[in-house]
């Protein structure tokens, strides 16, 4: 099971077993890892991870869990 916990003002909490790709289909080497961050201000030095950059530039952000609409059909 793979849980991703948004933090409220910082990254993306990824826990579990999961792969990470870039947009070519290339997996990014974790080096064993079963947790990490991503960041979600846009201003790390080492994107897509979270450096800790969001704690130095005042980034806010929060996210409270709610449920999303069904999807809707495709055509």
């Amino acid at each position: 099971m793979t849980k991703i916990t948004v933090l409220e003002n910082g990254p993306l909490r990824i826990e579990g077993t999961f792969t990470i790709c870039d947009a070519t289909g290339k997996e990014f080497g974790l080096g064993g890892r079963t947790a990490l961050s991503l960041c979600r201000c846009g201003r790390s030095a080492n994107l897509p991870f979270c450096d800790g950059q969001h704690a130095r530039t005042a980034f806010q952000s929060a996210c409270p869990a709610r449920d999303l609409p069904p999807p809707k059909p495709k055509a």
